[in-house]
């Protein structure tokens, strides 16, 4: 550069341009350098950050969605509560209609304020049983009437009036129900338990072919 100073104004014009052209391809090829350095290093990166393990994996899906064993926990504590809340509403049942072993359901009715009798309680084998136990301690009326358990044990949600369908069985068994409080409240002729009960057959699991 001090040189071309010095010179005469005609030399150094073309060694001025060779000057700008060398720097210039210097810094291109530093920048190549670089880029050649630096865009490996960061698909590396790139491809290190999308290999995660499967234990991260599960730990992102854990931090983003919830971790699955509180989600159980958590499950599992609903169903014991509602469970706990279904046995504490059987002393308030007017009748538990059992398979006699498989199935019980307890029914409520209240005149006036249901549309229909509600299904209070329900439950299979050693639920059933543990329904029935209940029902006895509290002195529940307890009629064994197989195609009715069945049937509103396979259609009746829990807390929810039963199907129209079987309104006339459950009335029959409602009006026994009645007539057994006034029989152990003023005695006279005991009451005889409803059988052969109108529940269609469509309604019965134990009914339908296969």
């Amino acid at each position: 550069v001090l040189q071309l100073v010095s010179e005469p104004a005609v030399q150094s014009i073309p060694h001025m341009s060779d000057l700008i052209w060398w720097s210039f391809a210097a810094i291109m090829l530093g920048m190549l350098l670089i880029v050649a350095i630096d865009v490996p290093f960061q698909l590396y990166e790139h491809s290190k950050k999308l290999k995660m393990t499967k234990q991260e994996v599960r730990q992102e899906a854990k931090e983003t969605e919830g971790d699955p064993q509180v989600k159980g926990r958590i499950r599992s504590m609903q169903r014991e509560l509602a469970r706990r809340r279904m046995m504490s509403a059987i002393p308030t049942a007017d009748v538990v209609v059992t398979n006699p072993t498989h199935y019980a359901v307890a029914l409520k009715y209240s005149d006036g304020k249901m549309r229909a009798p509600t299904v209070v309680a329900k439950g299979s084998h050693l639920l059933a049983a543990k329904i029935k136990e209940i029902a006895q301690q509290n002195s529940v009326p307890i009629l064994e009437a197989p195609p009715l358990a069945r049937a509103l044990h396979k259609h009746c949600e829990l807390g929810a009036a039963i199907p129209e369908a079987l309104y006339t069985a459950v009335a029959e068994v409602l009006a026994y129900v009645y007539q057994l409080r006034r029989y152990r409240k003023q005695g006279g002729a005991k009451p005889v338990q409803p059988h052969d009960l109108p529940v269609p057959k469509e309604l019965d699991p134990a009914a339908l072919p296969g």
